[in-house]
């Protein structure tokens, strides 16, 4: 196998976990152990291990209470169903809780896909918030956050600061707004010479292009997200229904 297809850190101590609830090692209902037992037994960092047990929780696997630790649930039905939606990640997690950097917070002429997804003219001016996310000190993708620039007045969108909630409580709180669902589509392309830079990818290593379509009960389109995944480091999963 090549470095370059080893997952993240995070990911696989999340599948090794997974692993343990699954056989039994960690019963439902017993205490999962500390992030300092976590960090130690795996040898990881804390930011790994909290991105992981994160991921976790999100899905379903673990549950914790406030000064009483981290609790096992057991493997969820269709575990992977909420947790393998990028899109939505991006938007309920709070900057805060991954470690990246704003590399670009700008109002921007909308490129065409994005001005589609938002439901306005091709090189319409609208709000650019744009991160590179790290994991374990190593870039993994970028993400771009689209808004109409009315959307984005009176928002702390433009700081170069990471923010403490995620951009769906942070719009919503501060705009009125309601965010009810999101169309995702998924592409591949190669990348451009500054993403390839940015996230230090080898030559000849596609992109998966995740876009995502924020709308209100309505319809009405409220922001776009784009996330950047390079396609040696990730995979994308979904879990569905038989109906």
């Amino acid at each position: 196998m090549s470095l370059e297809s080893v997952p993240p850190k995070y990911a696989q101590l999340v599948q090794n976990l997974q692993r343990r609830i699954e056989s039994g090692q960690y019963a439902p209902g017993s205490t999962l152990p500390s992030e300092n037992e976590l960090m130690k037994e795996f040898a990881v960092s804390r930011p790994t291990v909290v991105a992981a047990l994160r991921i976790l929780k999100d899905q379903g696997w673990i549950d914790s209470q406030q000064g009483k630790g981290r609790f096992v649930l057991g493997r969820p039905a269709l575990a992977s169903f909420e947790g393998s939606r990028p899109g939505r990640a991006y938007l309920t997690t709070a900057e805060t809780a991954t470690e990246g950097e704003i590399v670009e917070s700008a109002v921007v002429a909308a490129p065409n896909r994005l001005a589609a997804l938002l439901g306005v003219e091709p090189k319409t001016r609208v709000f650019l918030r744009r991160r590179l996310i790290s994991r374990d000190g190593e870039p993994t993708e970028i993400v771009s956050v689209w808004v109409p620039l009315e959307l984005s007045e009176g928002t702390d969108l433009t700081s170069a600061a990471p923010l403490p909630e995620g951009i769906r409580s942070h719009l919503e709180s501060r705009k009125g707004v309601r965010f009810d669902h999101v169309v995702e589509q998924v592409t591949a392309r190669m990348p451009t010479t500054a993403e390839a830079k940015q996230l230090g990818m080898p030559k000849g290593v596609p992109l998966l292009v995740v876009y995502g379509a924020v709308r209100d009960a309505s319809g009405r389109p409220l922001t776009a997200v784009e996330v950047l995944l390079p396609a040696d480091r990730h995979e994308l999963e979904d879990a569905y229904p038989i109906g």
